[in-house]
């Protein structure tokens, strides 16, 4: 009996340890900064309690196109700091902050798809991202079957965006910067060009169908075209050749920095080719891949279609971005950095118009081709496939003897005539 009576004792005293382990729980949030974000990214703003809203945020932070991804990640986190700092977003049931959730897919599609699972398998349902068109691409029927919004900052091929999809863009489509391309080619009086690209790329292989078409469209004659398969190759000399021996005068290059840098450009001019190198936005950043040694002149007449330039950040929310970009920083914002940040605010805009933050009612919201957003790349409202309307801008490289390096540069503004 005394047995007995000790074991009831001994368990009762099990519950109650048990129980009151259990009501200590907290429901504090989960750290979603990805173990990438800088102090104060997700950050609440003061006095807030609401539960914070938390976007996903995929690219390449390494591999051969970390600069592409890094420069995503930190326009993302400057406009979810301002954004916090401010009240944060205003939905239906009150104010809450933003937070981010980053992923790296080292510009691999693999690694993008293993990325946008592990976000949705998160309860991620609004996501930034990714970087390159191939990668994007690889992730937009997952965005669309699985009803995850996804903003790409920098995906440019015409087919990642359909109608009434759950995928939009803050960029340009290929197709129009291939029109910007060709546009810029004939109001400098160019009438003979070559193509030089990789036809296994989604990017490149689009942009190239885009420069294609508009030269058509304009009367521009196509004197070469010479193609590679890999977007990693490293000898070019052979196109070149080709392009000299046609007479080109203009070529046109849809490679990434990682290409222009180190091989196409110095390979380009030391088989005699002299004439303008005529890019898109993948172009950009070439300077941080030029060899140590190399001929600084070859990097002349390079020139690229682009989405923003702080030169000609004119406009309230460009200035402001610039400014709040460089006191964070300590540097100047490339396109990336302030598609990214635009793609934030878009979001933003988006959720604070339909009162809520699930995907759903988001996606709705940014279906509305009457809503126009202010960004850091002028005002534009986004058309019935979800890519934004609006102009570009025409940059390049300078470098003049004695120069300590090659200087980027921005020429005009560009658009369709």
């Amino acid at each position: 009996m005394k047995l007995k009576n000790l074991l009831t004792l001994f368990l009762a005293v099990c519950l109650t340890l048990s129980l009151a382990a259990c009501g200590a729980k907290t429901d504090a949030p989960a750290d979603t900064s990805g173990g990438s974000a800088p102090s104060g990214s997700g950050d609440a703003p003061s006095g807030n309690e609401g539960d914070a809203v938390t976007l996903g945020m995929i690219g390449p932070l390494t591999g051969s196109l970390a600069v592409y991804g890094t420069h995503i990640e930190k326009g993302v986190q400057l406009a979810i700091k301002e954004i916090n700092a401010t009240g944060g977003v205003s939905l239906s049931d009150g104010a809450h902050p933003l937070a981010v959730e980053t992923k790296d897919d080292q510009g691999d599609s693999t690694e993008c798809v293993n990325a946008m699972n592990a976000l949705i398998s998160d309860g991620i349902q609004l996501v930034v991202g990714s970087a390159t068109s191939g990668c994007t691409s690889a992730i937009t029927s997952v965005a669309n079957s699985e009803g995850t919004v996804m903003i790409t900052p920098s995906g440019t091929a015409d087919s990642l965006t359909t109608a009434m999809d759950y995928v939009f863009r803050t960029c340009f489509r290929d197709s129009f910067q291939g029109e910007l391309a060709v546009q810029y080619a004939k109001d400098e009086g160019y009438t003979k060009v070559g193509i030089v690209y990789c036809s296994a790329d989604t990017y490149s292989a689009g942009l190239r169908d885009a420069f294609t078409a508009a030269c058509g469209d304009k009367g521009l004659e196509i004197v070469a075209e010479e193609s590679v398969a890999s977007m990693t190759e490293v000898d070019y000399t052979n196109q070149f050749n080709k392009m000299v021996s046609a007479g080109a005068e203009l070529v046109f290059t849809p490679f990434y920095y990682d290409v222009m840098g180190p091989y196409l450009v110095p390979q380009a001019r030391s088989v005699g080719f002299t004439g303008v190198l005529l890019g898109a936005d993948g172009v950009d950043n070439t300077e941080t891949t030029i060899p140590d040694g190399a001929d600084l002149s070859v990097y002349n007449n390079v020139y690229f279609v682009n989405h923003y330039s702080t030169e000609l950040a004119s406009s309230g929310v460009s200035a402001d971005f610039v400014a709040s970009y460089e006191a964070e920083y300590g540097e100047t914002p490339n396109n990336f950095d302030a598609l990214a940040y635009d793609a934030v605010y878009v979001y933003k805009a988006a959720m604070e118009a339909c009162g809520a933050s699930d995907a759903t009612s988001v996606q709705a919201a940014l279906a509305d081709t009457s809503a126009v957003y202010d960004t850091t790349c002028g005002t534009f409202s986004f058309d019935e496939t979800g890519t934004p309307i609006k102009d570009g801008v025409l940059m390049g490289y300078a470098y003049h003897d004695g120069d300590a390096g090659v200087t980027k540069i921005t020429v005009k503004a560009v658009s369709l005539s």
